[in-house]
């Protein structure tokens, strides 16, 4: 419901979202639900190696009712962990871009001095920020984890700090990444264990979503 109250206020040229929830709680949309079980679909006649053995998932409903759509009645634990939920926006929560630079102007420079990576919206989270909850993530799934097939529902900002973390890129390299692809919803990227670290085996995959063409991106905030 997020992506269809930023499309809508794009085209009216609003400042804000119609948009009453908090982020946490906004809700899945019809095609959000259908994307969700377009997944559970395909996990059904999935490859061995692709079926999760535990789910953690960002605690927003979004990506909760997402991971439980798509698990249905597979018999795989799923847990909600708050250091995967979205980035948080602060101040810019609901806005449009061109909100923000209406109410919000002595930021832009700030953003532009700062860069997109380390800027912090007012009372909001860098993507360094996002960074930080990811590591500390991966620490503890390290610990009594060993072989298992873990899946995360989580969002964007996450998925791009996991490339980051995982790959030991720098800030140039993920700012082009991000630049050159935006994620679409109800995408897999999936990395594999390799020695003592990890490679990785697919990015933005939409196999799921696309075979029942019901692909959406992300839009950059």
């Amino acid at each position: 419901m997020g992506n269809q109250a930023d499309e809508a206020a794009r085209a009216a040229s609003s400042e804000e979202l119609d948009l009453h929830e908090r982020d946490a709680d906004v809700e899945l949309s019809d095609l959000g639900r259908d994307q969700a079980s377009a997944v559970g679909r395909w996990l059904a006649d999935a490859p061995e190696d692709w079926r999760p053995t535990l789910v953690v998932t960002s605690p927003y409903r979004r990506a909760a009712d997402t991971a439980r759509t798509a698990l249905g009645d597979a018999d795989v634990p799923i847990v909600a962990d708050e250091r995967l939920r979205e980035r948080d926006l602060g101040a810019y929560d609901g806005l449009t871009g061109r909100g923000i630079r209406a109410r919000h102007p002595e930021e832009a420079a700030r953003r532009k001095k700062v860069g997109k990576f380390y800027y912090q919206p007012p009372s909001g989270e860098s993507w360094a920020d996002v960074a930080l909850r990811v590591r500390s993530f991966l620490t503890d799934l390290g610990h009594g984890y060993e072989g298992e097939r873990v899946w995360v529902f989580t969002h964007q900002a996450v998925i791009m700090s996991f490339r980051y973390v995982l790959e030991g890129l720098d800030e140039q390299r993920l700012l082009e990444i991000d630049r050159e692809i935006q994620i679409p919803n109800a995408s897999f990227t999936r990395f594999e264990r390799s020695g003592d670290g990890f490679g990785l085996e697919a990015f933005a995959d939409t196999r799921a979503v696309s075979k029942h063409s019901v692909v959406t991106e992300e839009e950059s905030p």
